[in-house]
């Protein structure tokens, strides 16, 4: 296994341009893939999990055309169904991936078998199954029921009239994967409901899909967070317009590692690439960081933190509720390790069902630099020690923001050591790198 040891370092600074948004690239990918003509993807993510989207995009018959050497590339849409109607595909442990292109897939007329990596097999998809089938969808379960692999065969298509359900308290990418795909569906009305049932989780990422559809062309009706209503396909079956050109935003997530190493490393530290127009929900990490104490500017395409404004000179502890920026606010729990007292983060059980289980995770490695840790179902609570444990190895779990998060550790006056740090490739592959060049 591969290690990387950082710092010690006490001083962070300097101005990066952010990769893009992995959440909108993929979002994106799909969307123009899906669209009547043909769009220019401007500053795709360059990533495992874009990489993904890609070549299963290829498999199914897509042309996606890489724009020399830069990030842009070139989409020609196929206007509401897949051209290939058998393909393998493997889908890594990309989230974003596997669980919109499983929905295309399922009223794409074809016969496909869709796979991931072990984890991805752990990871549920049976909420989204249920509410396909609703559809008439026809999956089936190659392994555990509710966990992919999964057989999709053609869909026996039933145009709905009654709400379609789906649970909103896993993971929003369940919801965001049926938005994606209803306005490829005939109905007897015109339009198809959708209906969340218990807590949506996460809802600054579905915000990220409407705000693309719209773009796309599908303008969806909310009644709050538990009924969306969408325009049904016509009956040439398509209703995605290509806007022509779309840019993606830099990547909000990782935005915050390097904000917070702007205010425990005392900065200034500029990301560029987002800032106070994003339409990604985990720019409002700089409102946490700020109930902190650092200090924090927003532009309209940047974000700048420059160190601690608080008598101690360290980061306030808080006690929050981190529903609505669960990725994000892994970044809180390592920053925790600088703060004057005790930090909760509430409400983020969705941790448990990512990469890896975050929160049992989180415990573990806390643990190993010094900090008194309690993780309870859906909260953690990060004591601070008095001094860090220097020269910890911290396992990654082949979780990219376990990875990222734990890099901030080494600001703190200690050496630390990164286990298996290439898994980063699948968001930010360069971000040691990076990194190095801000921490001195």
């Amino acid at each position: 296994m591969e290690t990387l040891d950082l710092g010690p370092y006490g001083h962070a600074e300097g101005t990066l341009r952010l990769p893009g948004s992995k959440s909108i690239s993929n979002r994106v990918l799909l969307l123009a893939a899906l669209s009547r003509g043909t769009t220019r993807v401007r500053e795709l993510l360059a990533s495992d999990d874009t990489q993904v989207m890609l070549d299963a995009l290829a498999v199914l018959g897509v042309k996606c055309t890489q724009v020399g050497d830069s990030r842009d590339f070139i989409v020609e849409g196929c206007g509401g169904v897949f051209p290939v109607k058998a393909a393998k595909l493997f889908m890594g442990n990309a989230g974003t991936a596997i669980r919109p292109l499983t929905a295309a897939l399922s009223l794409s007329h074809g016969d496909y078998e869709v796979r991931g990596v072990a984890r991805m097999h752990e990871r549920p998809i049976g909420d989204l199954v249920d509410g396909l089938r609703q559809l008439g969808a026809q999956i089936d379960y190659l392994g555990n029921a509710g966990y992919p692999p999964l057989h999709i065969k053609p869909a026996v298509v039933a145009a709905p009239v009654a709400p379609i359900r789906v649970r909103g308290d896993v993971s929003s990418q369940f919801l965001t994967a049926l938005l994606l795909t209803l306005p490829l569906l005939p109905s007897a009305t015109g339009e198809i409901v959708v209906e969340v049932e218990g807590e949506l989780i996460s809802k600054p990422y579905i915000d990220i899909t409407l705000r693309l559809l719209r773009r796309f062309g599908i303008d969806v009706r909310q009644d709050g967070w538990s009924r969306f209503t969408l325009p049904a396909a016509g009956a040439d079956g398509a209703k995605y317009r290509s806007p022509g050109e779309i840019r993606v935003e830099g990547d909000a997530s990782s935005a915050s590692y390097f904000l917070a190493a702007g205010a425990i490393g005392g900065g200034p530290l500029r990301v560029e690439g987002v800032g106070r127009d994003s339409i990604q929900g985990d720019v409002r990490f700089v409102d946490a960081l700020a109930a902190m104490g650092a200090r924090v500017t927003l532009y309209e395409d940047a974000i700048e933190v420059h160190g601690i404004d608080t008598p101690t000179g360290k980061l306030r502890a808080l006690d929050m509720d981190f529903n609505h920026i669960p990725d994000a606010a892994m970044t809180i729990a390592v920053a925790a390790l600088f703060a004057d007292g005790t930090t909760t983060l509430r409400n983020v059980a969705s941790w448990r069902v990512k990469e890896t289980d975050r929160l049992a995770a989180m415990a573990i490695e806390l643990r190993k630099v010094g900090a008194t840790v309690e993780e309870g179902a859906d909260y953690l609570r990060v004591t601070p020690p008095a001094a860090l444990t220097p020269d910890a190895a911290i396992d990654t779990y082949d979780d990219h923001r376990m990875a990222m998060c734990f890099s901030l550790v080494s600001l703190g006056g200690v050496p630390v050591t990164i286990n298996d740090p290439k898994c980063v490739a699948k968001t930010f592959p360069t971000y040691f790198a990076e990194f190095a060049r801000m921490a001195s």
